[in-house]
């Protein structure tokens, strides 16, 4: 079931647009603030944000460039062109202008809601139970999400992008250099010591194998 959070510190709104939600089966979370939207944004996952902008506290041209990796829709009574064009640029998906059409937005909710499913598997690398997508940077092992720092994750991402391959050290440095640039020949051995460890840790299966003189690759049984 997707999650939809409204933002709107307006009660009537947010009342109709929740009971509206709820009978087309999506779960629904409330928020009346910018600052609370944020809390609950870092409690809970949404599938996608329905943003007003005239919010107390943080308003929503404010939070939006904190949100990442959820389509977020504004619904906003100003109806000014400029302020639409640097919403989209800024980040939202869409912009319905208040008084709205219930028919038009849920059909707006349906289409963004498609398009990130479609994005989200088309950007999704797997290798047994490990599945990694490069848009949101998250690795996931059987759901459960795995803490990588930044260079093991460029390691992990190049060896499943070539999962049958050995990757000798040389070339993982270079083609991982513009992504983790801190990462050197000295320490290449410690991070995919640590990223090895953490994958372990998850599942109690070894994922990446050492070649001995020549590089790593993904293990294959």
């Amino acid at each position: 079931m997707k999650n939809i959070l409204i933002v709107d510190d307006d009660i009537h709104i947010g009342n109709m647009l929740e009971e509206t939600l709820t009978k087309e089966g999506y779960q629904v979370s409330r928020a009346y603030s910018g600052t609370e939207a944020l809390l609950v944004l870092s409690q809970s996952k949404a599938d996608l944000i329905l943003l007003d902008l005239m919010l107390p506290g943080l308003n929503g041209e404010e939070i939006l460039p904190q949100i990442k990796g959820i389509p977020v829709i504004v619904v906003s009574a100003k109806v000014d062109i400029d302020n639409k064009v640097n919403l989209l640029l800024g980040g939202a998906v869409d912009y319905v202008t208040k008084p709205f059409n219930m028919k038009e937005l849920l059909a707006r909710i349906s289409v963004h809601l498609r398009n990130t499913e479609r994005t989200l598997l088309s950007s999704e690398l797997k290798f047994e139970d490990i599945v990694l997508n490069t848009n949101t940077h998250m690795v996931m092992i059987n759901n459960t999400e795995i803490k990588l720092t930044r260079t093991e994750y460029a390691i992990l991402k190049l060896l499943m992008q070539n999962p049958t391959q050995v990757v000798t050290k040389s070339v993982l440095l270079e083609r991982i250099s513009a992504d983790t640039p801190d990462c050197t020949e000295s320490s290449l051995k410690m991070h995919i010591s640590n990223l090895r460890k953490k994958l372990r840790e998850a599942n109690d299966k070894d994922y990446i194998e050492a070649v001995w003189g020549i590089g790593f690759k993904m293990r294959t049984e």
